[in-house]
């Protein structure tokens, strides 16, 4: 009996040690550096977007967050390798919608499941998207614009096939009837040139690109498409405020966000999310962000994993009735 209540007794210490060593390796979480994977060459808004939140977290965190792009197939590359790297909260994978929920639709095949393969950190912000016209379209809003594509097709430019501003535009057309040819770009500062050439008479692009045009009479705003109206065109109405039936609920704008292999430790997930949270709440990471048009929406992993869940569903219908594809 004696020996029995020895063996439990040293069992005990046993798991009262174990349990020490993993809270006290939890707790030394991070001990060494982090690498984000950007799955997009360098100099672009999402990849200027990634270095900035690198930089802060790092700060935080106590050790420095690294940036490896590794760019090809419309960010299928980066997210694949990110997605079989060790669950441990050393590699993270900067998130766009355009790789995570529009791409498994629109390539036949992509190498990661977007649900499956990783675990939500959070989301960092959203670039709101507007649709922009030449000055001398004989428009003003968007009845406006259903009513003269219905009378002529309009062409609007986007930045290329298969990424959020053309989804917004085939969902535009898909639920008000309006004839919207798509005419996808290598990139939106063509686009851009184009409209206000007036090769084109639309464009649907992020705010932060459009902006300046707008404010110089050189194009004129139609709508934006996200929930609220941008801080930097406030004068412009969204689409759910353009009283068109039917589009109360109509968002669609470009999110960024931070993702962890599947299986990570959920106390690294919450500290990871904590840090994100406190990151996003600093004034200057605000104006910075603002600056490359992104709208900071800290919140919980879990928001994210359901935004992430609801885009997969809605982006897949709207792709699927229009037939896009990349491969």
């Amino acid at each position: 009996m004696a020996l029995n209540l020895t063996r439990l007794a040293l069992l005990g210490l046993a798991v009262a040690a174990l349990q020490s060593t993993l809270s006290q390796a939890q707790e030394a979480y991070p001990s060494r550096p982090i690498r984000l994977v950007v799955p997009f060459t360098p100099g672009g808004v999402t990849d200027s977007s990634g270095r900035l939140i690198a930089e802060a977290l790092g700060r935080r965190l106590g050790q420095q967050v690294v940036v490896d792009n590794k760019p090809g197939a419309s960010g299928n590359i980066g997210t694949a390798q990110a997605a079989t790297a060790a669950p441990d909260g050393y590699t993270l994978l900067l998130a766009f919608d355009g790789t995570m929920v529009i791409n498994p639709h629109v390539f036949a095949k992509v190498p990661f499941d977007t649900l499956k393969d990783f675990a939500p950190v959070g989301k960092i912000g959203a670039a709101t998207l507007i649709l922009v016209a030449h000055p001398d379209l004989p428009v003003k809003t968007l009845q406006d614009v259903i009513a003269l594509s219905k009378t002529q097709a309009l062409a609007y430019g986007t930045s290329g096939i298969g990424g959020t501003p053309h989804i917004a535009g085939e969902m535009l057309a898909q639920r008000t009837g309006a004839r919207l040819e798509h005419v996808p770009y290598k990139g939106g500062g063509q686009a851009m040139i184009d409209v206000m050439g007036g090769s084109i008479p639309l464009v649907y692009t992020a705010v932060a690109g459009a902006q300046g045009h707008v404010k110089a009479g050189k194009l004129k705003a139609i709508v934006v498409s996200s929930a609220q109206r941008s801080s930097s065109l406030p004068e412009v109405r969204t689409v759910a405020e353009s009283g068109v039936p039917g589009l109360s609920d109509f968002v669609v704008d470009s999110w960024v966000g931070l993702l962890a292999p599947a299986r990570t430790p959920p106390a690294v997930l919450a500290r990871l999310n904590a840090e994100l949270n406190a990151v996003l709440a600093e004034p200057a990471v605000r104006e910075r962000l603002a600056l490359l048009g992104i709208d900071p929406t800290p919140g919980t992993a879990e928001q994210f994993r359901q935004q992430m869940q609801r885009d997969l569903a809605a982006y897949g219908a709207i792709v699927k009735a229009a037939g896009i594809k990349l491969d």
